[in-house]
């Protein structure tokens, strides 16, 4: 109509709908879910005090750190930390030996929580079943103090259970703590039989998904629990693996600081064999005031975890498009 100042483009609003004109998706998703998004303030709040604002401590990577002068006053001396890392021997060994023990909880750890997974799914008494999923999941609420306590009080050489059975049957004692090479075995043994129970139950989830039909077809048709497992359990259960494996891979990198330290201790004849770079940057704080040097090492770690997650992700990506993370 002539005479009828127009309505501004940004506010005009369509009688049949909310929509307005100018205003951006992410304001009207704002607007629709303020509550939700009001919901998730506390989160984003903690995250960014304890994950982003610490990321400044990275400089001391780069510098001399001095107590007086704090991380933004001390010298920067540039790449000398991770020259000193490096030539200092240590880094190699404790990289290998982070590599290698992940790579086998990784590789072992899923080989027996799906395992676990598939003989809970198969059990058919129902009261069976939950009690042999809480005797599983049990361990996994023990400290690893404990844990570390019955490592000891098993392998110790003077009184251990182990050695007490051996000399009843008038068998030479074994020194496992003399023994670097048994940790490849022991660590793993004790991971698998603390994480199981709780590893396991993604995967549990992941078989109550399956359409109960195709199991009972495969049984019509004359497919015995084997076959069932092998070609319709293991088969839907890949997505999850591989998803559970990415996760996995991005932490390769990480030792479980507490595991090896509470079961491996402070026993040095150990370390060449079981030092991971979480347990040699702990001792390192606490041993020396070189704190550029230990930052370093994490930095190092930092950077060695997402270059491996996203050269894997790569990889799953040009294999099965659908079950890359990213």
């Amino acid at each position: 109509m002539l005479g009828v100042t127009p309505v501004k483009q940004g506010l005009h609003q369509k009688k049949e709908g909310t929509y307005i004109r100018g205003v951006t998706p992410l304001m009207r998703e704002l607007k629709k879910n303020k509550i939700l998004f009001l919901m998730l303030i506390p989160a984003l709040v903690y995250i960014l005090i304890f994950n982003y604002i610490p990321l400044s401590g990275l400089l001391v990577a780069f510098k001399k750190y001095t107590y007086a002068d704090g991380i933004f006053g001390s010298p920067w001396v540039g790449l000398d930390n991770f020259k000193f890392f490096f030539m200092s021997g240590e880094a190699w060994t404790v990289t290998r030996n982070t590599l290698v023990f992940n790579t086998i909880f990784l590789v072992v750890g899923t080989i027996f929580d799906v395992l676990a997974a598939v003989l809970v799914s198969e059990m058919s008494g129902k009261y069976f079943k939950r009690l042999c999923q809480s005797f599983m999941f049990l361990p996994f609420f023990m400290s690893w103090v404990i844990v570390g306590s019955i490592v000891y009080n098993m392998f110790n050489y003077e009184y251990g259970v182990l050695n007490t059975i051996l000399r009843f049957f008038h068998i030479q004692p074994i020194d496992v703590y003399n023994m670097p090479k048994a940790w490849y075995f022991i660590l793993p043994a004790f991971s698998i039989w603390k994480n199981i129970g709780y590893n396991s139950i993604i995967y549990i989830t992941a078989i109550m998904g399956i359409n109960p039909e195709i199991k009972e077809a495969a049984e019509i048709d004359g497919a015995n629990i084997f076959l069932r497992i092998r070609h319709i359990t293991i088969p839907h259960l890949k997505p999850t693996i591989i998803i559970m494996t990415l996760l996995a891979v991005g932490r390769i990198l990480r030792g479980n600081f507490e595991m090896f330290y509470q079961l491996v201790g402070t026993s040095s004849r150990l370390f060449e064999h079981t030092d991971i770079i979480d347990t040699y940057v702990f001792r390192s704080m606490i041993s020396g005031t070189d704190f550029g040097m230990v930052s370093a090492a994490a930095f190092y770690q930092s950077i060695l975890c997402f270059v491996i997650i996203v050269f894997v992700n790569w990889c799953v990506k040009k294999y099965e498009p659908d079950y890359a993370l990213f």
